[in-house]
């Protein structure tokens, strides 16, 4: 009973600190965040499931779904994403977990969305002016996660988060905090996170120079002083998670877990995720299946599908590959790949 309280008053504290407060149907203030990269959801197993991780994730990517789960972890994991995205955007990330005897669990992570080169049109060469420009987001994690009981954990994750244009950048600092919780009713996991509390980035840089002049209505003026425009700065994409999920039997060598996550963004409406997953032959063969942004006004997500393979491979060496299959209703589909060592 005590630690159901404990937990209840974390999730108490955050949610005061998040300000929930009911959203006009009209405003979803959907593209008013910066580094919306970090919104991307990370691992095959993951986003097959729907994105119904936060009270799941026993593998090196709960550094992004719920960095309080990463001491549940339990080996050293090395954890690869590719993602071919939306408009031909690569999408990777790459992951580190080291777990301690009594220290807890460790982590470096590193997230990286590229655009390949695109030609620069202005409103004088429409056409292109023959010069090529690129962009870039990254974001650098610094993970530790500890178990204060068996059956409950907290961590954190500092980023260092850099957006890059052309010649001009952002930089912006962020904190992820974590908890999860195994309750004593029929083994419900109940798992929360914040994601991307920070700081606010403002673009700068050479791209941002023009010439002006300062007096338009006097004569003779130069015309060739340089200005800098100012931009706006723009909030983090702030993400509250709070997510159940149970474990089912089928016999002595499988399983079926489901999982429901409820998202609370800053920059978009209130949603659920839903998962399912089917473990065959004691945990090496997984089917998955979900649903994103169920009740999102308006949202572009339908359904997930994917499956992996687990096989150990003597001397506490393993290996998992995990594929998932997002569908949306008219933009292409995504294929995400990811492959989870652990030795």
């Amino acid at each position: 009973m005590k630690r159901i309280l404990i937990y209840s008053l974390l999730i108490g504290i955050i949610l005061s600190a998040f300000n929930i407060q009911a959203q006009d149907e009209d405003v979803s203030k959907v593209g008013t965040t910066a580094a919306k990269f970090l919104s991307i959801p990370v691992g095959a197993r993951a986003l097959a499931l729907g994105g119904a991780y936060v009270s799941m994730a026993d593998d090196a990517s709960a550094m992004y779904w719920n960095p309080g789960a990463l001491d549940f972890v339990g080996e050293r994991q090395l954890f690869f994403v590719h993602s071919e995205w939306l408009a031909d955007i690569n999408f990777e990330y790459l992951a580190i977990a080291f777990p301690t005897t009594a220290m807890g669990t460790f982590g470096l992570s590193v997230t990286a969305m590229v655009v390949g080169e695109m030609e620069v049109t202005t409103e004088q060469n429409p056409n292109g002016t023959g010069q090529l420009f690129d962009a870039s987001s990254f974001a650098f994690g610094l993970t530790y996660a500890k178990r204060l009981t068996d059956d409950f954990s907290i961590g954190g994750n500092i980023k260092l988060i850099n957006e890059q244009i052309w010649n001009s950048s952002a930089t912006g600092v962020a904190l992820d905090i974590g908890t999860l919780f195994t309750t004593p009713f029929y083994g419900i996991r109940l798992g929360s996170s914040i994601s991307n509390f920070g700081t606010k980035m403002q673009i700068s840089g050479s791209d941002l120079i023009v010439q002006q002049d300062i007096d338009p209505s006097t004569i003779g003026n130069n015309e060739s002083v340089n200005a800098i425009l100012s931009t706006d700065d723009f909030d983090l994409p702030l993400n509250l998670k709070i997510g159940l999920s149970r474990d089912f039997a089928l016999g002595a060598e499988n399983r079926v877990t489901l999982a429901v996550d409820a998202f609370y963004p800053n920059d978009n409406e209130q949603s659920l995720n839903f998962g399912g997953e089917v473990a065959l032959f004691d945990e090496r063969i997984f089917l998955r299946g979900g649903y994103r942004s169920l009740y999102e006004n308006q949202s572009e997500q339908e359904y997930t599908l994917g499956g992996g393979l687990k096989q150990k491979i003597g001397n506490g060496f393993g290996i998992n590959l995990d594929y998932a299959y997002q569908s949306y209703i008219h933009l292409k589909e995504i294929h995400n790949f990811s492959i989870n060592l652990s030795f």
